[in-house]
């Protein structure tokens, strides 16, 4: 809220507050999440990538506090624009992208009754993932200054993309191939997630490359990257993990009354309205973005009424839990 307050005041003193406050909050998650990982079994696949994601996120707080100190200074920065990028990319790709990567490589095949991923995906893909960014990096912030560097800026691009669609098109392979093929909403907002992945390589490429020199291009970037593909997973697996966790807990209890399977505690019912208003928030925010005008008023409220739809799903899972614990039998 800080660091919004002062984007929009443009004043120095608000936005030194906000550094501060991030900078702290995100030591702390960093060092919590670092011990954790740290604790986790190195041949695990998913730990191996998270700690490849919290690499990302450390550079990309890094870099997002460099560039507020800049502004907080009111320093001119030529190069600000790039090293804008690399915290974009460090942010959305490095931390956002692997963390699903590695999310998904155990809670897809665990929730969703999918063919394990690939040995060789698991292995190999988020660490080429990781080394190509940073390599990017090094020669995207020196590319304005140096053709040739600018080319390999270019290519390694394209295989950061390729390596995403990759990515993207094995979970929908793998989603395809699944056990039980009745509708799961679960699996439709991965299904989203994926397709919205792949519209991000696509317009990411096109900025990257310098396709289209347009700034409406990265706001759909961000908005394919952050509400299309990371919101969508995110919300597919609370919808499975939170019944899945309530059910648990439950049953670890010493109850003897009936009690409620998963679909009980958040049934299709509550969930599959959600997936038909967050794809309806993805396309207004895109025509938003495109025509601008009136357009803006009803993206946004179609993307307050997504989250408030899944605090609501979030918030009755939670009392269905709470419900429970004071009436049951023991």
């Amino acid at each position: 809220l800080v660091l919004s307050a002062g984007f929009m005041a443009s004043h120095p003193a608000i936005l030194r507050i906000a550094l501060v406050l991030l900078g702290g909050g995100f030591a702390l998650f960093i060092a919590a999440a670092g011990l954790s990982l740290i604790r986790a079994a190195s041949d695990n696949p998913a730990a191996r990538v998270m700690r490849l994601a919290l690499s990302g996120l450390i550079l990309a707080v890094a870099l997002g506090l460099s560039l507020g100190a800049f502004l907080s200074s009111k320093s001119a920065w030529a190069s600000g624009h790039a090293w804008a990028n690399l915290h974009l990319a460090w942010g959305l790709i490095g931390w956002v992208g692997l963390l699903v990567m590695g999310v998904s490589y155990q809670v897809v095949p665990m929730f969703q009754l999918t063919p394990a991923y690939p040995a060789w995906m698991t292995r190999h893909l988020a660490p080429f993932i990781f080394a190509a960014l940073l390599v990017w990096s090094a020669t995207a912030a020196l590319a304005p200054q140096n053709p040739f560097l600018a080319i390999v800026a270019n290519v390694l691009s394209v295989l950061i993309g390729l390596g995403l669609v990759a990515y993207a098109a094995i979970t929908l392979r793998l989603q395809w191939k699944r056990h039980r093929r009745l509708p799961d909403v679960t699996t439709r907002f991965w299904q989203l997630a994926m397709a919205s992945l792949l519209v991000s390589v696509a317009l990411g490429l096109a900025a990257w490359i310098g396709v289209e020199n347009n700034p409406r291009l990265e706001l759909l970037l961000g908005a394919w990257m952050i509400v299309g593909f990371a919101s969508s997973a995110i919300h597919g697996m609370l919808y499975k993990i939170v019944p899945f966790l309530v059910w648990l807990h439950l049953h670890e209890q010493d109850i003897r009354q009936t009690l409620p399977n998963m679909k009980e505690i958040l049934p299709d019912a509550r969930t599959a309205p959600h997936l038909w208003i967050h794809a309806a928030t993805l396309a207004l925010l895109t025509i938003a973005i495109v025509h601008s005008g009136f357009w803006i008023y009803p993206a946004s409220a179609s993307l307050a009424l997504s989250y408030a739809w899944l605090g609501w799903n979030l918030l009755s899972a939670a009392r269905t839990y709470w419900r429970i614990v004071r009436t049951a039998v023991r």
